[in-house]
């Protein structure tokens, strides 16, 4: 398989189901985007992170992610040349243990919503900070490609037809299928992104998974 783009799974989608109807295929653009959906929150893949720069605000407690943050992977601080990673906590623990408002370098910080972290103790100077995050990757609905749909071809086309054999209330022996194939390919992605993306063959050897 070469991989897809999105007119080739769009089609694909339509060949697997046989079904070619005008409300179904409104929403074959939901299935595919759920299947992503389901994929981006199962799996932990290295091409999913990205790593930024910037700086707190004195005296402000939030900092702001990008528009494609999904959830924090490690945030440092730099302060008098030297850095130090914060301790992710809850946003109950950060309000206990700084009920005041005080100031100082940051130790902490929390998820405060979908588009801030609260940091504590508040910075008391605009600190240099590094943030290593899970993104959202742009869909192949609206790129046209995407590093599932040339990686990981058989996850999302699999996901994406129980997305639409559940949307037809298909047969229920078919969606079983389908949904055994998306956990096959979807646990083989995942043998990869815990393996294969966190070693060396050279240092670690290579992996050598277990015969069923």
């Amino acid at each position: 398989m070469m991989g897809w783009t999105y007119a080739t799974l769009v089609q694909a989608i339509k060949d697997y189901t046989e079904y070619n109807e005008t409300t179904f295929n409104s929403n074959i653009n939901t299935f595919i985007k759920n299947a992503e959906e389901r994929l981006l929150y199962a799996v932990d893949l290295q091409v999913f992170r990205k790593n930024v720069t910037g700086a707190c605000s004195a005296g402000n407690k939030y900092l702001a992610v990008p528009s494609d943050f999904l959830s924090p992977f490690s945030l440092s601080v730099t302060s008098s040349g030297s850095t130090a990673f914060l301790m992710i906590k809850d946003v109950e623990y950060l309000q206990e243990y700084n009920p005041t408002g005080a100031q100082g370098v940051p130790k902490y910080y929390a998820f405060f919503d979908i588009h801030n972290l609260l940091l504590a103790p508040i910075p008391t100077a605009s600190y240099p900070v590094e943030l290593h995050y899970y993104y959202r990757p742009e869909s192949i609905v609206t790129a046209g490609t995407s590093w599932l749909g040339d990686n990981a071809e058989q996850a999302l086309l699999y996901g994406s037809l129980v997305e639409a054999y559940t949307f037809m209330k298909g047969e229920s022996d078919l969606l079983q299928f389908y949904n055994s194939r998306f956990l096959e390919s979807l646990n083989r992605l995942m043998n990869f992104g815990e393996g294969r993306e966190e070693t060396d063959a050279y240092r670690d050897g290579l992996i050598r998974v277990k015969a069923n």
